[in-house]
C-alpha cells in the first residue's frame, strides 16, 4: 500500500472511494475556480504540455480518466482533433459541470462522459488510443490496480499521459511550496469551497504520491514500458508519459 491510499478526506470510518466521491461533489461547483486561482492558471500550461507530448500519434479515440470537469478533455479535442473522447470519473456532480462546459462548446459530439470506478473499468481490453489524466490518479483507492486497468483498455502501442501534482525536490521551491500548501491553500480552499477537510486532504495525498523515478517504476509494473517523466515549475507538477 502507497501512503496516499492511506490518507482519507473525512477519516477511516469508510471506504476511500466514497469519500473521494463525497468530496467532489461537495466541492464541483467552486472546484474550477479554486483550481485556477491556486495555480495561478498554470495548470493550463501543464495540461497543455501533456497534449503536445501526445500530438504526435494522433489519437483518435481517448479515454480521460479522473476526468472532473472535463477541462483536460476540452482541452484534447480543441488540440487532437480525436474521433471520440469519454470522460470517466466517480463524482457525478464534478461531470455534470463537465457536460455543461462541453455543451457550451459545441464539443459533445466528440466528448462524453461516463460514471466508472477505476478500479473496475467496464471497458473491453484495447479499446482505445491514448489514456490521460490530469491531477486525478493520487486519489485512486489501489494505485497499482487503477493503473493496470488503464493499461489493459489501452490499445497494443497506445500511449498514457499523465499531469500529477507533485512536491519541489530543490531549495528554495521545497521551502516555498510547503509553506503555501500548508497555509495557504487549506485555508483558502476552506473558505470558498466550504468543505473543511477537502483542500487538507488534497495536500496531504501530494506530499505522499510516489514521485518522479519511483512512480515510472510503478507504471512499469503495471505493463507500460518506454516511461518517463519531466517535471515542470520547479517541481510542482510531474508529467509522465508511457507506452503500452
Amino acid at each position: 500500500m502507497y501512503k496516499q491510499e492511506e490518507i482519507k478526506p473525512y477519516g477511516q470510518e469508510r471506504d476511500k472511494g466514497e469519500q473521494v466521491e463525497m468530496m467532489f461533489d461537495n466541492i464541483a461547483p467552486t472546484y474550477d475556480t479554486l483550481n485556477h486561482r491556486l495555480s495561478w492558471n498554470i495548470d493550463k500550461g501543464w495540461r497543455r504540455e501533456a497534449i503536445r507530448q501526445l500530438a504526435p500519434h494522433t489519437p483518435k479515440t481517448i479515454l480521460d480518466i479522473a476526468t472532473g470537469t472535463g477541462d483536460f478533455a476540452i482541452m484534447q479535442a480543441e488540440m487532437l482533433h480525436p474521433e471520440k473522447i469519454l470522460g470517466v470519473d466517480i463524482s457525478c456532480g464534478m461531470m455534470e459541470i463537465g457536460r455543461k462546459k462541453v455543451a457550451d462548446r459545441k464539443l459533445d459530439g466528440i466528448i462524453s462522459f461516463s460514471r466508472e470506478d477505476c478500479m473496475q473499468l467496464s471497458f473491453a481490453d484495447e479499446s482505445f488510443d491514448a489514456v490521460t489524466a490530469a491531477f486525478g490518479i493520487r486519489n485512486f483507492q489501489h494505485l497499482d490496480v487503477g493503473l493496470r486497468e488503464m493499461c489493459r483498455v489501452l490499445k497494443q502501442g497506445g500511449h498514457l499521459s499523465i499531469v500529477e501534482l507533485t512536491t519541489p525536490v530543490s531549495f528554495p521551491m521545497k521551502q516555498l511550496f510547503q509553506i503555501y500548501s500548508h497555509s495557504f491553500l487549506p485555508v483558502y480552499g476552506r473558505l470558498i469551497s466550504k468543505d473543511s477537510s477537502a483542500y487538507s486532504y488534497l495536500t496531504a495525498t501530494i506530499e505522499a504520491f510516489p514521485q518522479g523515478e519511483k512512480m515510472v517504476g510503478i507504471l512499469k509494473n503495471a505493463g507500460f514500458r518506454d516511461a518517463s517523466f519531466k517535471r515542470l515549475t520547479f517541481g510542482i507538477c510531474t508529467m509522465y508519459f508511457a507506452t503500452k
